[in-house]
């Protein structure tokens, strides 16, 4: 493993040590001992965050996606694929073996011939090597790239899951809302029947139901989309029929979110970004060594008799041996050229890395900086929905004596609907906020997983 303990530069320099070439060293970063808005009491750091999100059904739905997913499933196959890709760049470090029998048929006969050729490039440099080895740290990158689409699935399955139990509660607050309009509107009416009121009013109530009604529409329409893409994550088909959950949960104490050198070792984005910069050096390291000589050597076994069954007699057998030394004189600075362009890369890689790690750090900060201000707009909100339904149980009864007025009714029973449906959308909120965190610290979820391709 590379190693991870990082200080930041901003000139984005990389440094050479022993054994491994230049640019292939990520950059340092300077990390503080723990983050800025991290409070100062936490709870423990989680070994399943799944589980302590505190919904049964969320473990099985994750487990199904990351069997099923199909973009997993590509992100499967790229990981095996750069693994093969791997393989094949150890090939040139051996020598290759082919070996050929043909028959040609002429005026005085038939004639056989057969042949073992065998080469070898002489790895004298390491340009082979590094080669080989920018190859194979190409597929631990995406070995990393792999381990971080599981994650990321995993958050957005229970990030979509969470929404959907969002809609249903939405679309269930709509539903009231039309009921206590339509209640409303009822009151109204025997009341103009009586001559209590004017006519206006009861143009105002049904105003007011039709305006719910369709909120009711978007809700549903809102409920069924979500149901859908959480289908979709799934793998199955998506017809809208999955059963959401009943209640958002209640979040626990914000858990420990470790370090940020922790953060740096672990997130795979980091790590994979990591492995490409080291294999971007190795690369560039071989454009430098194109420039040297080469050292081939070559040997044939060969025979050729009119009769097959000679045809491998020591009498008819030819051997051969060649060794040659290359060196590259004029390629118009195209071997130039590609040093010069491997070694960019190299230090873009570098750049890269930097970035995806400052990028890494923000959203762990992000996330800890929202979590308390979340909590407070949720107590907030709370606070609001039990001074609506008071406000609204009043003018319920200030209508109903002659004292209030129609809009007052309509306003307060509004603030309600509106007070309730800004609770449900916070909690589900910092639900997200939660989620987004541990994918942001790569936190460890503990439920059914497709078999990764190094373990295959």
């Amino acid at each position: 493993m590379l190693r991870h303990s990082l200080i930041l530069s901003s000139s984005l320099f990389v440094v050479a040590c022993a054994g491994t070439p230049q640019l292939s060293v990520a950059p340092d970063l300077a990390l503080p001992g723990g983050y800025v808005a991290a409070p100062e009491t936490v709870a423990p750091q989680e070994t399943d965050w799944v589980a302590a999100l505190g919904d049964p059904a969320l473990g099985d739905l994750i487990g199904t996606a990351l069997a099923n997913n199909p973009q997993l499933a590509a992100a499967r196959a790229n990981t095996e694929a750069a693994r093969a890709s791997a393989r094949a760049g150890q090939a040139p470090r051996l020598p290759s073996v082919d070996a050929g029998l043909s028959g040609t048929t002429r005026p005085a006969g038939e004639v056989y011939t057969t042949g073992v050729d065998v080469s070898w490039q002489a790895d004298v440099w390491g340009r082979i090597s590094n080669l080989a080895r920018a190859s194979t740290l190409n597929a631990e990158a995406a070995e990393a790239d792999y381990a971080g689409a599981e994650l990321l699935i995993a958050a957005n399955v229970a990030s979509t899951w969470f929404g959907l139990t969002e809609a249903r509660l939405q679309r269930e607050l709509a539903e009231r809302d039309v009921a206590t309009r339509q209640r409303q509107l009822d009151i109204v009416e025997r009341r103009f029947t009586r001559g209590v009121v004017r006519s206006s009013d009861v143009r105002t109530a049904r105003s007011a139901l039709a305006s719910s009604q369709a909120t009711l529409a978007i809700r549903e329409r809102a409920e069924l989309q979500t149901s859908r893409g959480l289908q979709t994550l799934l793998g199955d088909y998506p017809d809208g029929a999955i059963a959401p959950g009943a209640d958002l949960p209640t979040l626990t104490a914000l858990p420990s979110p470790g370090t940020p050198g922790e953060l740096i070792r672990r997130r795979p984005d980091v790590v994979a970004a990591e492995f490409r910069l080291a294999a971007a050096g190795f690369s560039a390291e071989a454009a430098r060594k194109a420039l040297y000589p080469s050292l081939s050597l070559s040997g044939s076994y060969s025979g050729q008799s009119p009769e097959l069954s000679d045809l491998f007699s020591a009498s008819t057998l030819v051997e051969s041996l060649t060794a040659s030394i290359t060196a590259p004189i004029f390629r118009a600075g195209a071997l130039r050229a590609e040093r010069d362009r491997t070694a960019a890369l190299a230090r873009a890689q570098a750049a890269s890395y930097v970035d995806t790690s400052l990028n890494a750090l923000r959203e762990v900060e992000n996330a800890l900086e929202a979590d308390a201000l979340l909590a407070d707009r949720v107590n907030a909100l709370e606070t609001a929905r039990a001074e609506a339904q008071a406000a609204l149980e009043l003018v319920e009864r200030q209508y109903a004596s002659g004292v209030g007025t129609i809009f007052e009714l309509i306003d307060a029973q509004s603030r309600l609907i509106q007070a309730e449906g800004q609770l449900i959308s916070a909690r589900r909120e910092r639900i997200d906020n939660r989620i987004a965190l541990h994918l942001a610290i790569a936190g460890p979820f503990g439920v059914p997983a497709a078999s990764s391709p190094s373990q295959e």
